[in-house]
């Protein structure tokens, strides 16, 4: 059977390419962020979560919104993205929180380098006053702050805090 050669059948061919994604959107959660720089960089999510020491299902989970970045990714993805995409924070609660995200750390490791338990930490970060000095004094070198104007804060906060209803 030399000299022959299978012939096939007519058929219907579809070409596929893949869609450039675009990157030109404005982010609104951190995922996105994620996802906006991904897609600028031109990596796939599985270069990325190799980046960022994760798998690349949590990537995708991220970019879709199913869930948020947990803390101690942030210092990673900040890096990864190359600035950072939380606002300046102004008040106490949110330089607390902004010190958690930039180290990483949880509740309870940032409690136990200001030596205090995991719910006054917390307590703090809600707006809860730091009544004492000692805890102030800690706080203030944790953030780089002045004691004297966080004392001062303190005081405010108390103040108005226990002011009488006339």
């Amino acid at each position: 059977m030399q000299g022959f050669i299978a012939f096939l059948q007519f058929t219907h061919i579809s070409l596929k390419s893949l869609i450039p994604q675009l990157c030109d959107f404005e982010p609104a959660t951190l995922g996105d962020h994620v996802r906006r720089q991904r897609l600028v960089l031109e990596l796939t999510q599985k270069e990325v979560a190799d980046q960022l020491g994760v798998v690349p299902w949590t990537i995708l989970n991220w970019e879709k919104g199913r869930t948020e970045p947990p803390i101690a990714s942030i210092p990673a993805i900040v890096q990864f993205l190359k600035y950072d995409p939380f606002p300046e924070p102004k008040t106490l609660p949110e330089k607390l929180l902004a010190k958690r995200r930039v180290t990483g750390w949880s509740i309870k490791e940032a409690a136990e380098a200001a030596g205090v338990d995991p719910g006054t930490w917390g307590n703090w970060e809600r707006g809860q006053t730091i009544l004492y000095r000692h805890h102030r004094m800690i706080v203030a070198q944790l953030l780089d702050l002045s004691a004297g104007a966080l004392n001062q804060e303190m005081a405010s906060s108390w103040n108005r805090s226990h002011e009488r209803v006339r």
